[in-house]
């Protein structure tokens, strides 16, 4: 119904893929310097730029506050030289902030070199993937002309003589097409799926060329049939005609059916009859299980029939064999099906019939033969050993006295050898039977006491071993209820703590600035302290609110294709001054290639953010922290590794606790919830983060799935 290939929806995506990488690569002239000539900085820009992250009230803000930590931390430790040269950097940021709110020329310079860097991303790409131009160009020709400047663009091989119609025809081409409705469906830098990445700054100096071309677009014959291009085209018209002579036969197919039903419609079932008495002794539920299988076989080959007129395939030969096989099984399943619904259907007239081959079937049968022979469904089997050995004695007495008597040698022989092994046997079985159930009633009681010895592999030594792991449950059931409870008890006990200290500070200042004739370098003291101590508080609360949202599940994330080099790099870089004031050496490793992954990046900067403000927390002072990107086959190994100044305890899974902290004496800054916030953001990318302690080392690993 489509008609011809080049009408299709896919050539047409073929053919916008091939104009759009044209034009980037072809019909732009435009130099890299030529480029950056034409960059623009408008007002609307200049002021995104300076609000980016707020006002400025809001940005000195948030200056003051990364510092603030820092300078105190100085200042405590009386080293004036580290609290001048903090002072010094949140002073010139303060400036340049500052500058930007000041001055339109100074944010002016700032966006042009950010635009620059832009262009110079776009001439990376146009190398990177120069490739699938050079390769599409193998199959289509082109003769463009910029009705501007009448600057020809082709990869014809004309000579003097030649004119383009010699060759953007019939004869030399599949199809020809005018490039004027071409060239406005296309990006200026090559935006399309699978391709090169969206750049705006390109994007918007290569739309102001106006550029206008006149021309045509031809696929050549002169391609290679192994071109995907060309091979596309082959296969639809192979599949259209096969198609075509599928729908002719079936056609025709239809109507001899239709024809042949209408001469003879009464023998179809007529000479099935005779099957009936023996269809009938069938159990109900086999006839059942036949149908379906029926419907099942029907169905298969119904979809390898439906299939042919799908698939193109290159022996035809097989395909036909194929197609006649599954219509001589699909017709065979379908009049054995109908002789079958017929047979059933006569259950319609006859409920009574319908019970009793009910009660005849299979399952019925089988599932009350069960129910007779176990009625005490424990000591079955036990009975009908017993009884089979008491009779087996009864038959041998009996052919003893029939016999004359005959020699006690024989009723003792039997005795011995026989039943009085077989029921001591029994009785050790009843005996390790009680000794179970005796254990079963101990922890019915909630004594949980020893495991009960499991002795071979009967029934009741499997019971036993059930028994031996519900046991073992219920008592790690315990042991984790009493561990949650104490966690509980510690959790409560350390948001006291964390969250008082700050809170009784507030008070007590709060109290003093109650004092009639107060100092007024007094006064701004006491405000200060109440100022960073209520911002104290409200970090300890976000980290809580935080916490609880991400082991609640309750949170959006915003996936998108990362560097985990690049993320790890931002970290690092935030924590650059503190790491260089340190006495910690770094070593980081990373693969010299971008290592991408699907991740929401502001969520996964807060893990490394809070990894390396650990590491600068409880590392222990003048040793190397060792920080490492690996790619293993579909994953993204990450590990952090130092020595601890503080000794960690067995249970390393309780540092993941909220408010856990591995300074138990709890003199260092931390709010506890920097591991459990980094855990509850790994475990919702569905990856994971695991700890390990060998003596003083500390080491955590973190997993993602790697985006190939």
């Amino acid at each position: 119904m489509q008609g011809d290939y080049f009408e299709s929806e896919e050539y047409a995506n073929q053919m916008n893929h091939f104009v759009t990488l044209l034009h980037v690569y072809e019909l732009n002239k435009m130099t890299k310097e030529e480029m950056k000539e034409e960059i623009t900085v408008s007002e609307e820009e200049i002021e995104e730029h300076r609000m980016r992250y707020g006002t400025l009230g809001d940005q000195i803000s948030s200056i003051n506050m990364q510092y603030e930590q820092q300078i105190q931390e100085a200042v405590d430790s009386g080293n004036k030289a580290v609290e001048e040269a903090l002072k010094k950097e949140r002073d010139a940021k303060v400036a340049d902030i500052t500058e930007n709110f000041n001055s339109d020329e100074y944010v002016r310079s700032k966006v042009i070199k950010e635009k620059e860097k832009s262009i110079d991303e776009f001439f990376l790409d146009l190398a990177e993937y120069r490739h699938e131009f050079l390769n599409l160009e193998q199959a289509y020709k082109y003769y463009l002309k910029d009705r501007n400047t009448d600057t020809v663009f082709t990869n014809l091989n004309l000579g003097k003589n030649d004119s383009v119609s010699d060759f953007m025809n019939n004869k030399e081409m599949y199809y020809v097409q005018d490039y004027t409705a071409l060239q406005n469906m296309i990006s200026y830098t090559g935006i399309i799926e699978n391709f090169m990445p969206y750049n705006e700054v390109a994007e918007e100096i290569l739309q102001k060329q106006n550029l206008d071309f006149t021309g045509q677009i031809g696929l050549s014959k002169q391609a290679s049939d192994k071109h995907f291009a060309i091979s596309n085209y082959k296969d639809y018209q192979k599949r259209q005609m096969l198609f075509i002579g599928y729908l002719i036969s079936s056609i025709g197919a239809l109507i001899v059916s239709y024809f042949l039903a209408k001469r003879k419609p009464a023998t179809v079932f007529g000479s099935f009859e005779h099957l009936k008495p023996l269809y009938g002794r069938i159990p109900l539920d086999v006839r059942t299980v036949m149908l379906l299988l029926t419907g099942v076989i029907l169905l298969l080959s119904m979809t390898l029939i439906s299939e042919q007129f799908v698939y193109y395939h290159s022996d035809l030969f097989s395909s036909l064999i194929e197609l006649v096989i599954s219509l001589i099984a699909a017709a065979s399943m379908l009049a054995f099906g109908f002789i079958q619904l017929k047979f059933l259907s006569e259950y319609r007239n006859d409920w009574p019939k319908l019970k009793e081959d009910l009660n005849d079937s299979l399952i019925v049968k089988s599932y009350y033969a069960i129910l007779d022979a176990f009625i005490v469904k424990s000591i079955g089997f036990q009975l009908l050993v017993i009884l089979g050995i008491a009779f087996a004695m009864g038959v041998l007495f009996v052919a003893v006295l029939v016999a004359g008597g005959g020699p006690i040698i024989v009723i003792a022989f039997a005795f011995g050898v026989i039943s009085l092994p077989i029921f001591i046997l029994i009785m050790r079985k009843a005996g390790y039977l009680n000794k179970v159930m005796k254990h079963t009633e101990e922890l019915a009681s909630g004594n949980l006491g020893a495991d009960i010895p499991v002795k071979g592999k009967s029934a009741i030594a499997k019971h036993a071993s059930n028994i031996n792991t519900l046991r073992k449950t219920v008592t790690v059931s315990h042991k984790e209820q009493a561990k949650s409870e104490r966690l509980k008890t510690e959790l409560i006990t350390n948001v006291s703590h964390d969250l008082r200290t700050p809170l009784t500070s507030i008070i007590t200042y709060t109290e003093l600035l109650k004092t009639p004739d107060l100092a007024p370098e007094d006064r701004d003291s006491y405000i200060e302290i109440l100022d960073r101590k209520s911002k104290r508080l409200k970090v300890l609360i976000d980290d809580l609110f935080e916490a609880t949202k991400m082991a609640s599940g309750n949170i959006e994330l915003h996936k998108e294709k990362v560097d985990l080099n690049q993320l790890l790099q931002q970290a690092l870089a935030e924590h650059n001054e503190a790491l260089s004031q340190s006495t910690l050496q770094m070593r980081v490793s990373q693969p010299d290639q971008a290592v991408y992954a699907f991740v929401d990046g502001q969520k996964l900067w807060r893990v490394f953010d809070n990894l390396i403000g650990n590491i600068l927390k409880y590392a222990l002072e003048n040793t190397r922290v060792y920080i490492s990107v690996k790619e293993e086959q579909s994953q993204v190994v990450l590990t952090f590794k130092n020595i601890t100044k503080y000794e960690l305890g067995e249970d390393l899974n309780e540092l993941f606790e909220r408010f856990k902290r591995g300074d138990q004496s709890r003199h260092t800054e931390g709010s506890g919830l920097g591991l459990a916030i980094a855990k509850s953001i790994v475990d919702l990318h569905e990856g994971s983060l695991d700890i390990e302690v060998d003596g003083d080392l500390f080491k955590v690993t973190v997993i993602l799935e790697k985006l190939n």
